[in-house]
C-alpha cells in the first residue's frame, strides 16, 4: 500500500525532530561545559568562537522545537488551551513588548480598538503567533516608519470577527480594502516562525493573508489576521 504525502509528512517531521534533537543536545552540552569550565584556559578569541557556536546551537534548538510543534499540529496531536481572553488586549501587549527597531527607525505601536474581542483560545500560542507576524512586518520595512497593529471588529459570513492589520501606518487601511492574496510564510528570514503562526491562527478557526501583490505596491509587507469572536 502506497501512503499519501499527507500521511507520511507528519511522520517524517516527527522522525527529523527526534534525529536532530539528540546530537544538538550533545553539542549544546559540550559548549555549555566549555563556557563554564574553560574560561581561564580559553583565549579571548576562542571564548568568542565558543559563544558564537553556542548562539548558533541555541538557534538550531529553537528550530527543532518549532519543527516539533508544526509536526504535532499537522498530525492533530496538540490540544489547544481554551481560556477566556481579549485578543485586542493580547495584540497590544505583543506590540508593546517588541518595541522598535531603533537601528532602522521603525516603530511598532498598537492602534484601533483597545478591547472588545473576546474568545476562548490558547493565549501563549496566540501571543507567539502575533509576535512572529509583527516581527516579520517590522523587518520588511525598507526605511524609517511607524508600523501599526490596527485592531477592529468586523462581520464576516454573519459572524463577528476580530481583524488585526499589521502594516505601515500609511498603508494599513488600504491593505485591509485590497484584494486578499496568499500569505507567504517563507518571508522575513524568520525560519519556521511564520509557518507555525499560520497553523496557530487556523487552529483557532482564523484566517491570515496579505494584500494581493499584483496591486499592493507599498503594501507588500502587510499581514492581516481575522479571528472569530464571541
Amino acid at each position: 500500500m502506497i501512503r499519501s504525502t499527507a500521511d507520511t509528512c507528519p511522520q517524517l517531521l516527527s522522525l527529523a525532530v527526534h534525529e536532530l534533537r539528540t546530537p544538538t543536545n550533545v553539542v549544546g552540552g559540550y559548549l555549555n561545559m566549555l563556557q563554564r569550565e574553560g574560561v581561564q584556559s580559553l583565549s579571548e578569541r576562542h571564548r568568542g568562537m565558543v559563544d558564537e557556536a553556542e548562539k548558533a546551537c541555541a538557534r538550531i534548538v529553537a528550530l527543532v522545537g518549532e519543527l516539533s510543534e508544526i509536526s504535532k499540529l499537522d498530525a492533530g496531536l496538540v490540544t489547544l488551551a481554551r481560556e477566556e481572553l481579549d485578543v485586542f488586549r493580547l495584540v497590544a501587549e505583543v506590540a508593546d513588548g517588541i518595541g522598535d527597531a531603533s537601528d532602522r527607525g521603525v516603530l511598532l505601536v498598537p492602534a484601533g480598538d483597545r478591547v472588545g474581542a473576546r474568545l476562548r483560545g490558547d493565549a501563549p500560542r496566540l501571543r507567539a503567533a502575533f509576535a512572529s507576524i509583527c516581527r516579520a512586518v517590522v523587518r520588511e520595512q525598507p526605511g524609517p516608519c511607524t508600523v501599526v497593529a490596527e485592531r477592529r471588529r468586523d462581520t464576516i459570513d454573519a459572524r463577528h470577527h476580530a481583524v488585526i492589520v499589521v502594516a505601515d501606518e500609511s498603508t494599513a487601511h488600504a491593505a485591509l480594502r485590497a484584494t486578499p492574496g496568499t500569505f507567504d510564510e517563507k518571508r522575513a528570514g524568520l525560519g519556521l516562525a511564520l509557518p507555525l503562526a499560520r497553523r496557530i491562527i487556523e487552529c483557532h478557526d482564523g484566517r491570515i493573508w496579505s494584500p494581493d501583490t499584483t496591486a499592493a505596491g507599498a503594501m507588500h509587507a502587510a499581514v492581516i489576521v481575522s479571528l472569530p469572536i464571541s
